[in-house]
């Protein structure tokens, strides 16, 4: 049995850990919520702390807060900004809906905190909570959490994994290759043109989510209760977006209408949308890469990605493509998870959303897991892959399909007659064109040249 102390609540008394920071609401809350063992992430207990932060030096600067409480306060926000004291926010992701369990750990934690080095008592509802409501605080965590992930994280990996393509379009740019439409052999592109559809899918899918900045900076703290700012100054919440922007150099801003930001999830659902989009285009990648890799010896082995460890347990030389299955993997929670928050966010019932946990929690490992796979797609995939061209070269030249650059010339149906005869008889579409034709073989080099033809146009034009 543990050592435990009595703390008190409205409710009456609770056993709490005796070395816990926390207080009665929070041991509730770990009481009541035996869910999934799984608390709400550290990056958006942090951004709970950043507002507690910056409320202290907001109801100081209106004279609501006396200056020792709020340096004692600012003293314990930096003290869990710094990494101090993780395990002290146990709450289950599954818990009210509205999040004032984590809300009022974080106030239970700091009052403690604070408490130690203030002459007077700190108490987590009078200041630690003044001006504020779980209401206004954890939609506002959510905008906060998810803008610094996709500021700090997120974009920079897309932009590392589009030069990290870049690079090796630009290496790759006359390597020619077979397209392929519904899987089947099309006419020939070069590795650099499949390589700039990707990179040019992810710098799409990269602004989509940019676009979704100024929703996520738009916060509505100061709403509280329900919206209309009750037992919070009207200057209130311009003084937390001020500080906010000391803290993080993002320029937030304070909702006019806070009702939105507390009974709707409009901004983040919309974020996470757009990493349902980035979704597919990782999927779209890993699989390319996966279908080029296979084989080595009855696939397409157009590439062989690196080697990164044995592939069975039981069939010896075996090496599979990891990386990519990693990323698909990925890929396909975060569209499940964004399912996820759609669900979520349409319980918005009149003035407050009653499923901002789980967005909270799903929203941020979205961003964690699109992060690291875009990273680890671009450094242990695309970085080192190398390209069969022997393979390659010799597909091209067996492929009858190239016969499409005759079409001007000799008309579809002939072109179709030869295809199906070089199909029949295994041989170069370009040995039968010359037989059936009167083409001359230079003339048929130069019309039916792979490199030529991946740059468009009419052949021999």
């Amino acid at each position: 049995m543990m050592n435990t102390r009595t703390e008190h609540d409205s409710l009456g008394a609770v056993e709490v850990p005796e070395q816990a920071l926390w207080g009665a609401q929070t041991q509730r809350a770990i009481d009541n919520f035996p869910v999934s063992g799984r608390p709400l992430p550290t990056r958006f207990i942090h951004a709970v702390v950043r507002l507690k932060r910056c409320a202290a030096l907001a109801n100081q600067s209106l004279g609501q807060l006396d200056q020792e409480r709020a340096k004692a306060i600012v003293h314990g926000c930096d003290q869990l900004l710094s990494g101090a004291h993780e395990d002290q926010f146990p709450v289950d992701v599954y818990q009210t809906g509205s999040g004032t369990s984590t809300n009022m750990n974080v106030n239970e934690v700091l009052a403690t905190l604070a408490t130690r080095s203030s002459p007077e008592p700190v108490n987590p509802n009078d200041h630690i909570n003044m001006s504020q409501s779980s209401n206004d605080v954890i939609p506002s965590a959510i905008h906060i959490s998810g803008a610094l992930a996709v500021t700090e994280d997120l974009l920079p990996a897309i932009r590392h994994l589009e030069a990290t393509i870049g690079a090796r379009e630009g290496e790759l740019k006359d390597e020619v290759k077979t397209g392929r439409t519904h899987l089947m052999d099309a006419m020939p592109v070069t590795l650099g043109q499949e390589l700039r559809t990707w990179r040019e899918q992810l710098a799409a899918a990269r602004h989509r989510i940019e676009a979704t900045m100024p929703g996520l900076l738009a916060i509505p703290q100061g709403g509280t209760a329900v919206g209309t700012g009750v037992n919070a100054a009207p200057e209130f919440a311009g003084l937390i977006t001020e500080e906010l922007y000391n803290l993080t150099g993002l320029d937030f801003t304070t909702m006019d209408h806070k009702f939105v930001g507390q009974s709707g999830l409009d901004a983040p659902l919309a974020l996470s949308g757009q990493l349902r989009g980035l979704a597919v285009v990782l999927m779209k990648i890993a699989n390319d890469l996966r279908w080029m890799n296979s084989g080595p010896i009855h696939g397409l082995a157009e590439i062989s990605l690196p080697a990164l460890q044995p592939g069975s347990s039981i069939m010896p030389g075996k090496v599979n493509p990891v990386i990519p299955e990693s990323v698909a993997m990925v890929a396909t929670q975060l569209m499940a998870l964004d399912t996820a928050n759609g669900m979520a966010a349409q319980s918005g019932n009149f003035q407050l959303n009653v499923m901002l946990p789980l967005v909270a929690s799903n929203l941020l490992e979205m961003l964690k897991l699109a992060s690291r796979a875009s990273v680890l797609l671009a450094d242990s995939a695309i970085a080192g892959f190398e390209v069969n061209s022997d393979r390659l070269k010799a597909a091209v030249g067996r492929n009858p399909v190239l016969v499409t650059a005759l079409n001007p010339v000799i008309g579809y149906a002939n072109a179709a007659k030869i295809a199906k005869r070089a199909y029949q008889e295994g041989r170069a579409v370009i040995d039968v064109a010359e037989e059936d034709t009167d083409i001359s073989r230079a003339d048929l080099e130069k019309l039916m040249d792979p490199l030529h033809l991946t740059r468009g146009g009419v052949p021999g034009a």
